[in-house]
């Protein structure tokens, strides 16, 4: 073989990188974070001047756990998972919030995907399956996203194993 089928085998059918969906933007974040601060605020008057002056502690301590909470849940937004297909392997390389990173590689003759689906709620988890193991991908997506990314998925491995590249 040349060095142009070479590059041209090895050129991707597919590539995904799946990231968690977080509805809510850096906007809305202290918008809602300036709310929570203002009504706990204003309680904790309201108790001060009745004379229940311990309540401002624990108000603030609220306000204290929900930060924590979105701190949490934006450091989970970190991980992401990516999906490449060339006509030679699947790598599927999913990296952690933290930054540890794991990776598989499968031959896309024998790799296939298999599907849990709920009656009510629709595609519930993803898996590649090759020789007998199981890989849990796409994790990240909301039902109808995975059957989107499943049916793409397949198209791509169905394109692998026939051989035939489309520019």
């Amino acid at each position: 073989m040349s060095p142009d089928n070479d590059a041209a085998q090895d050129a991707p059918i597919f590539a995904a990188l799946i990231r968690p969906h977080r509805s809510l933007d850096r906007t809305g974040f202290i918008i809602v974070m300036a709310l929570i601060c203002g009504i706990s605020f204003i309680t904790g008057v309201v108790f001060f001047v009745v004379g229940a002056w311990p309540v401002l502690g624990f108000l603030g301590l609220d306000v204290l756990l929900v930060y924590w909470a979105f701190l949490i849940n934006y450091r989970a937004a970190l991980a992401y998972e990516q999906v490449t297909v060339t006509a030679s392997e699947l790598v599927v390389r999913q990296v952690s919030h933290r930054g540890s990173a794991r990776q598989w590689t499968f031959n896309p003759a024998w790799a296939r995907l298999d599907r849990v689906t709920h009656a009510e709620f629709g595609l519930e988890r993803l898996f590649v399956v090759s020789h007998g193991k199981k890989l849990a991908i796409a994790g990240l997506l909301g039902p109808a996203e995975k059957e989107d990314f499943a049916q793409a998925l397949a198209g791509a491995l169905a394109q692998a194993r026939s051989g035939v590249r489309y520019q």
